[in-house]
């Protein structure tokens, strides 16, 4: 990774993707039922370029065009697109007629937590190529997902590795088992996250070495392909499927046949450490896959007292409140900015002042939040949300771990800070 911003991205917008940035915020703010835009169905679109609202007389064809029906959507409100392929047009529809806008807000800014808000948007317009309405579409069935189908934030992120350790304990049989499952993986290191690649988005690598039949398993295939292609967009960089064996190609056919064509794209077979080089430093390749980088997985059990904080509901309380504060000042400026282009410079402004403020104040609320992890016990995730991969601290003023550490290994010597993802 480079220092430099990607095309797409905050800060590096053509004024056409600006424009599609304020829609998309406009439609978006109106679905949470944030006062002052009016209701859904009065929305009104920019003139690519022009930076205002188009008049009344010229957009009556347009009003409602984005929380209408779409024209891609048969009369049970089914996409009939073929890009549409997990029924995201007809859950939006759903979503829109039955769930409370407030629960969506909420569940919108519990995704953001440290990012740039801007950010979270941009993605989700890159990934529907900057057709505002598919990507509000995606949005809004993003967060249902979450609230309602994996429970990220209410269970996955509350309750995490700490729960799991008293649930392997439980006197339910069907409670006992599923903790247990989840924590022998763990400890097996069968998956993990460590390291940075050569650019802004993740890259996955699965070792086949020793790979057979009796290991294949779809359906977590099927569960990560629906993740990045439907609710974590334009987070995939790479697929890197390292060493696979012959018997592997015939299952790779039908894998392909799941994948959007963009997808399958960012797929890549490597056999040797060259290869893998194309795409990670190596330097920044375990030694296991023939890198230079000596870190081993170790899985460190959860410690008595690591989640104490949690059970502060005061300071957790006062820290919501105060976030509470931020969002809707963020919100405020966010419908001046749209509505205003003589200060909207200025108003860009305070919004980056606003985001980077919600930044540090979700690292003050985190421990209050989140049940603590292997990548915060192993001082990966250090004080400030700051991600350590590689060496330690060059001073005593650096980051602390946000639990008892190990090290990750030594620092390699062309290693730069702003290599971090």
């Amino acid at each position: 990774m480079t220092g430099s911003v990607l095309p797409g991205r905050p800060g590096n917008l053509t004024a056409d993707q600006e424009v599609k940035l304020r829609e998309l915020w406009k439609a978006t703010l109106q679905v949470f039922g944030v006062k002052g835009l009016g209701k859904p169905q009065d929305l009104e679109d920019e003139q690519p370029g022009s930076g205002t609202a188009t008049p009344d007389k010229k957009a009556k064809k347009k009003k409602t065009g984005m929380f209408r029906r779409h024209k891609d959507e048969d009369d049970n409100g089914a996409s009939t697109d073929q890009e549409d392929k997990y029924g995201q047009s007809k859950e939006f529809q759903q979503v829109l007629a039955t769930e409370n806008p407030e629960n969506l807000r909420r569940a919108f800014w519990s995704m953001v937590k440290h990012d740039n808000p801007d950010g979270l948007l941009l993605r989700f317009l890159r990934a529907r190529k900057w057709d505002v309405h598919n990507a509000l579409v995606m949005l809004i069935a993003t967060m249902n997902w979450r609230m309602k189908d994996v429970h990220v934030d209410d269970d996955i992120m509350k309750n995490g590795e700490g729960q799991a350790v008293i649930d392997s304990t439980s006197t339910n049989a069907t409670v006992k088992k599923e903790a247990q499952d989840f924590l022998a993986q763990l400890r097996l290191g069968k998956s993990f996250l460590h390291g940075t690649d050569k650019q802004d988005t993740a890259a996955i690598v699965f070792d086949m070495t020793g790979f057979s039949m009796a290991n294949m398993d779809y359906s977590p295939v099927k569960f990560m392909i629906k993740c990045f292609e439907a609710n974590y967009p334009e987070s995939l960089g790479v697929v890197l499927v390292h060493k696979s064996p012959w018997i592997f190609q015939s299952i790779w056919k039908i894998i392909k046949g799941w994948l959007d064509p963009v997808v399958a794209a960012k797929v890549h077979f490597t056999s040797n450490l060259a290869e893998l080089e194309q795409f990670i430093e190596k330097s920044h390749i375990i030694k296991e896959l023939g890198g230079d980088d000596p870190w081993e997985y170790k899985y460190i059990e959860p410690s008595e007292g690591e989640n104490q904080q949690m059970s502060d509901e005061n300071i957790r309380q006062r820290l919501l409140d105060e976030r509470a504060g931020t969002v809707k000042e963020y919100e405020s400026t966010t419908q001046q900015w749209i509505a205003d282009s003589e200060n909207r410079a200025s108003l860009q402004q305070k919004r980056n002042e606003l985001a980077e403020r919600l930044g540090s104040g979700y690292w003050q609320l985190d421990p209050y939040l989140r049940n603590r992890s292997i990548y915060d016990r192993s001082g990966l995730i250090r004080e400030g949300g700051v991600i350590q991969y590689y060496g330690k601290p060059e001073t005593e003023n650096a980051p602390k771990p946000l639990a008892a550490s190990t090290q990750n290994g030594p620092l390699p010597a062309e290693h730069k800070a702003d290599d971090l993802d």
